[in-house]
C-alpha cells in the first residue's frame, strides 16, 4: 500500500475537513478487519488508514506532515498508536462501533451476554407535611418480579440444570458473514437459540416457566429523609425487578408528593405563615402563644405592629437535606380590620377617632342600620 497519507485516503492535498472525513469512513469500511476476515494484514492496513486520518484531520499535525512528512507529524504525537491499538484486544472493533454508530463491525473482544438485568421500577408515595419536614417511614407497594423460590432463580426444574447452548457455545452471540456493496461484512448479534443467555434449559421450572422469577405485589418500607419536598425522588438500589434466570436486579425510584398544610407554606427550607391579628393587639402590643411544628413559642407583638411586618423563628423551618441545620419559620402579620362592630364598639372607635382628630364617615341611621344591628345581635 502507498505510504503517502493523502494517497492512503484517496484524496487531494487540498481536501477539506468534511470530504476528508467522508473519505476516511469509506476506506475504514473497506479495510476494517471484520470486513476482511481472511486477510492477516487487515488490522495493520486499517491502523495505517486511521493514523493517516488522525494526522490530516488535525491542522497542526497536517501542516507538519505537509512540510516534513510522516516523521515531522509523529514528532508532535508522542509516538505510538494514536487510537490506543498497540495493546491489542478489541480496540479496532470498538473504534469502528464508536465512529460508525455500532452494529457494523462488532465481534472484537465481546464476552457472553448472559441474562438481561431486571427493569427499574417507579412508584409515588404521598406523605403529610410534617413527615416531609421531620422524616418518616412510609410503606410502598409495587408490582414487581422476585426470584423464584422453587428453582432458586435458575429457571430449571429442581434436580436439573441448564446446558451450554450448542449454537453459540455459551457465548450468547453468533457471528454472521454477509455480502454488501462494501464487500464481505461480519456482524454479531444475540443467539436466537438461547436468546443471548448462553444457556438452554431443557426442563423449565413449573412455577416460573423457566423465567427464574415470579410476578407479584411486594411492599417495602421506605425511609423518608427529613427535608424532602414534592418532586423529590429517592433511589433504592436493587429493589427493582429481578432479571430473568438470575439476572441483575433493577432499582426502585420513589417519587415523593407532599400534602399541603392548613397553615404553613414552604419556600425552600423556610416556612411561612400569614398570621391574622386583631387591630387592638397590633396597636397596643401583645404576647401570644404561637404553635410551631416543634411546639409552642412566644410571639411578641410590639405596640404599633403594622400589617406586613415579619417575625422570624430561627431553626424552626425545614431541615437542610444536603447539610446540617434547618431553615427558619417566618410569620407575616396581617392586621385584621373589624367589620362586625356593634353599636357600643362603634361608638368607642368614634371617640378614639375624635381624640386622634381623624375624620371618619358619619354613623349610619335609619331602617337599614337598625336591620343590620338586629342581624349582628
Amino acid at each position: 500500500m502507498p505510504t503517502d497519507y493523502y494517497e492512503l485516503l484517496e484524496v487531494g492535498r487540498d481536501v477539506n475537513a468534511d470530504d476528508l472525513k467522508k473519505a476516511y469512513r469509506r476506506k475504514a469500511r473497506e479495510l476494517h478487519p471484520d470486513a476482511n476476515p481472511d486477510d492477516p494484514q487487515a488490522a495493520a492496513h486499517f491502523k495505517e488508514v486511521a493514523l493517516a486520518y488522525e494526522v490530516l484531520s488535525d491542522p497542526d499535525k497536517r501542516a507538519r506532515y505537509d512540510r516534513f512528512g510522516p516523521e515531522g507529524a509523529a514528532g508532535g504525537m508522542g509516538g505510538g498508536d494514536p487510537f490506543g491499538f498497540s495493546g491489542g484486544g478489541g480496540g479496532l472493533g470498538d473504534l469502528f462501533d464508536a465512529f460508525f454508530g455500532g452494529g457494523g463491525g462488532g465481534g472484537f473482544g465481546r464476552g457472553p451476554v448472559g441474562p438481561p438485568p431486571g427493569a427499574d421500577l417507579e412508584v409515588t408515595v404521598e406523605i403529610d407535611f410534617e413527615e416531609a419536614v421531620f422524616g418518616a417511614e412510609a410503606p410502598v407497594t409495587v408490582r414487581t418480579a422476585t426470584a423464584c423460590v422453587t428453582c432458586e432463580a435458575t429457571g430449571a426444574k429442581p434436580g436439573t440444570s441448564s446446558n451450554t447452548c450448542g449454537e453459540c457455545g455459551g457465548v450468547g452471540q453468533v457471528r454472521r458473514v454477509r455480502q454488501s456493496l462494501l464487500g464481505q461484512m461480519v456482524t454479531t448479534g444475540p443467539c436466537g437459540t438461547c436468546g443471548g443467555w448462553g444457556k438452554v434449559i431443557e426442563s423449565p421450572c413449573d412455577d416460573c416457566g423457566g423465567e427464574g422469577r415470579q410476578i407479584g405485589d411486594h411492599t417495602y418500607t421506605v425511609d423518608i429523609p427529613a427535608g424532602v419536598d414534592t418532586g423529590s425522588t429517592l433511589r433504592l438500589s436493587n429493589l427493582g425487578a429481578v432479571g430473568p434466570r438470575g439476572g441483575a436486579t433493577g432499582d426502585l425510584y420513589v417519587h415523593v408528593r407532599v400534602r399541603p398544610h392548613d397553615r404553613f407554606e414552604r419556600h425552600g427550607d423556610e416556612l411561612l405563615e400569614e398570621l391574622s391579628v386583631p387591630l387592638t393587639q397590633a396597636a397596643l402590643g401583645a404576647r401570644l402563644d404561637y404553635e410551631t411544628l416543634d411546639g409552642t413559642e412566644e410571639l411578641v407583638l410590639p405596640r404599633g405592629t403594622q400589617s406586613g411586618r415579619t417575625f422570624r423563628f430561627r431553626g424552626k423551618g425545614v431541615p437542610h437535606v444536603q447539610s446540617r441545620g434547618r431553615g427558619d419559620l417566618v410569620v407575616r402579620v396581617v392586621v385584621a380590620t373589624p367589620d362586625d362592630l356593634d353599636h357600643e364598639q362603634e361608638e368607642l372607635l368614634r371617640q378614639l377617632a375624635e381624640l386622634r382628630e381623624e375624620p371618619v364617615a358619619p354613623a349610619e341611621t335609619g331602617l337599614f342600620s337598625k336591620v343590620r344591628s338586629k342581624l349582628r345581635s
